[in-house]
């Protein structure tokens, strides 16, 4: 059994999971909230392959991220599964910004810890928090390897066209301007899921990912190498998402700026936490949502119409890129639940090879599923993600290297 640690730090969270990578299944995972404050929340949950899950929760203090690795060590302890019979061989870390230095999983050094830390400006809201995740996992598991999985990585694929912004070139070099973009774990679990679900090597199909949660992003993907994707510098470009506006048109903001009289604090704010579906409609859970346009809320409505316009208009210029496309694949949160968004996301791409099956798409279902017809020249599918699983993947080949 080779059993991986999986870490995902926040500011003020700690989610974790113990993963048998050969049998491809948690054997653990857990989350600690609310890290730093006057009262955190503390929640383990083993899975049982006999016995089904058993979670433990409770409330402790929990003072910095060194204190939640002790509770998470406490848990194990108390609860299972025993660390000492399941001991990971090593701990994976997800880290959201590598910048163009990382296009691999990387095994973290003193060397790769302060370039991490170079990177904070570039995402200032999580890296730091990955840092501090990664120096509190060392102290709590010193004698194991410690590998750093970016959510940039997969996209370093993308050619300098792809990425390049057209602005002054010195000025985005001295900066390091350019596009990035996010997901890239789910991004890269989900086209190879896909392949292998229709029995055809990964290296000769071109399909388009579509991760759809709070937030969201596409990717057009070429015998397994991202050749574009949606998010850019930051998560903020591309799609409508929960509570990010996508793309927009720069000039808005000075317009806002001068008009309105937003700073840059308030822009920021107003883009990633007011906008979006949230900002369309009130609403944003995707669930909320189309329940709101069942109830025949006009605001409701245009905010389903808006959000799967931009997807749309991802699919068609992904194929324009990509030449043809072999599968559409589905996954996260709405993109694996949501049968009206999909309906509505693929609605007149039949001349683009898209037939969707209404009873498939309609039907639930929680491993990959075609929801297109068999007649359809583009499979499309829903599948899962498993970023942690990934991770877990990644963490394991590159010990094994």
């Amino acid at each position: 059994m080779s059993v991986v640690l999986v870490v995902n730090s926040g500011s003020s969270s700690l989610k974790y999971q113990l993963i048998d990578v050969e049998a491809g299944r948690a054997l653990a995972n857990g989350l600690i909230e609310r890290i730093g404050q006057a009262e955190g929340h503390v929640q383990h949950r083993r899975e049982d392959a006999e016995h089904g899950r058993d979670t433990w929760d409770t409330d402790e203090e929990i003072p910095d991220h060194d204190a939640a690795f002790k509770h998470m060590l406490d848990a194990f302890e108390a609860h299972g599964p025993s660390l000492e019979s399941h001991p990971p061989v090593a701990v994976g870390h997800r880290v959201v910004q590598g910048g163009s230095r990382f296009v691999e999983p990387t095994v973290v050094t003193d060397r790769v810890k302060r370039e991490i830390e170079q990177l904070e400006e570039l995402a200032p809201l999580h890296n730091p928090a990955n840092l501090a995740g990664i120096v509190a996992a060392q102290q709590a598991f010193p004698d194991v390897p410690h590998i750093a999985v970016f959510d940039t990585a997969f996209h370093q694929t993308l050619p300098p066209a792809a990425y390049t912004y057209a602005i002054d070139r010195e000025l985005a070099a001295k900066h390091q301007v350019r596009r990035y973009g996010f997901h890239g774990t789910s991004h890269r679990f989900v086209s190879r899921a896909a392949a292998e679900f229709l029995g055809q090597p990964v290296e000769e199909l071109r399909m388009i990912v579509l991760h759809l949660g709070n937030g969201a992003s596409a990717c057009a993907v070429s015998g397994g190498r991202s050749v574009e994707t949606s998010m850019g510098m930051t998560p903020l470009e591309g799609l409508v998402m929960g509570t990010r506006s996508g793309d927009i048109d720069p000039a808005v903001l000075l317009h806002l700026q001068r008009v309105a009289g937003l700073d840059t604090d308030a822009t920021d704010k107003l883009l990633n936490s007011q906008s979006g579906v949230l900002g369309l409609s009130g609403h944003r859970d995707m669930r909320d949502l189309v329940g709101a346009f069942e109830s025949g809320d006009e605001a409701a409505t245009l905010a389903l119409e808006v959000y799967t316009h931009r997807i749309r208009a991802y699919v068609g210029a992904y194929a324009a890129q990509l030449g043809r496309v072999d599968a559409i694949a589905f996954t996260a949160g709405v993109g694996e639940n949501s049968p009206i968004v999909r309906e509505w996301s693929l609605a007149g791409l039949e001349g683009f090879g898209v037939e969707l099956d209404t009873d498939r798409n309609r039907a639930r279902g929680s491993d990959v599923r075609r929801i297109s017809t068999d007649a359809s020249r583009t499979a499309v599918l829903v599948v899962p993600t498993n970023e942690e699983l990934e991770i877990a993947r990644q963490t394991l080949a590159a010990v094994e290297h």
